[in-house]
């Protein structure tokens, strides 16, 4: 984790309290347990720079909590900096807690049964967010015009290749065989689920990352 001192929102919403990083992503979001007992929360953090839309993930969030276990969203905002938002914790363990890195196979299994019940529970007709390839070409599309795509940023087998050229390619969209309600980045840290501990092993009690969740074809 960064030895960073939090970020302004950050040590606001801790207000005194203390606040320990859990997480950070390749893009340098952060995210923050903040306090202890009934009022503990978690603060994620994203740089503008990053693109990622903090707001977004907390629309998708309220959309779910009839469906589906979600935090409830305390609080979000934003500045030049970034944008950040506050969740109430959930019940149970992080899957990179000492007691499952020991035990991966029973995490593993765990996220996905987690995963199969988060897709057998959200409504894909009532869904109104879309992650369709189409959707997300033309959002590309949209932050190349302004200059917001750097081949620098992307991963080093594909910085060869032009804005241009990079979008011509992902351009060839497959036809979609089945419509789902897909779901952000899941792994065992930071965006993974939360979990109690049972007899048998954990039991899925939180979600994965709702941020670009959104109806999609099962194999874009």
């Amino acid at each position: 984790m960064s030895e960073k001192p939090p970020p302004a929102p950050v040590a606001a919403v801790a207000a005194g309290r203390p606040a320990r990083e859990v997480w950070e992503n390749e893009v340098g979001g952060r995210t923050f347990e903040v306090g202890s007992g009934a009022d503990r929360c978690f603060v994620k953090w994203t740089p503008a720079a990053s693109g990622i839309s903090l707001a977004d993930e907390a629309a998708r969030m309220a959309w779910a909590v009839p469906f589906t276990p979600v935090p409830r969203v305390i609080g979000q905002g934003a500045d030049q900096a970034g944008s950040w938002l506050v969740t109430a914790a959930l019940p149970g363990q992080s899957a990179v807690m000492p007691r499952w890195q020991a035990d991966p196979a029973a995490a593993v299994a765990a996220i996905g049964r987690g995963l199969r019940a988060m897709h057998d529970a959200l409504p894909v007709r009532d869904c109104p967010f879309s992650w369709m390839a189409a959707d997300r070409l033309a959002e590309a599309c949209c932050r190349a015009r302004q200059g917001l795509l750097d081949p620098a940023d992307w991963h080093e087998e594909h910085q060869p290749l032009s804005t241009r050229r990079a979008l011509d390619l992902v351009a060839d969209i497959p036809p979609a065989d089945r419509l789902v309600v897909c779901h952000g980045t899941t792994g065992p840290g930071g965006n993974a689920p939360c979990w109690t501990p049972t007899g048998s092993g954990p039991t899925r009690t939180g979600p994965a990352t709702t941020g670009c969740s959104g109806i999609s074809a099962r194999n874009s």
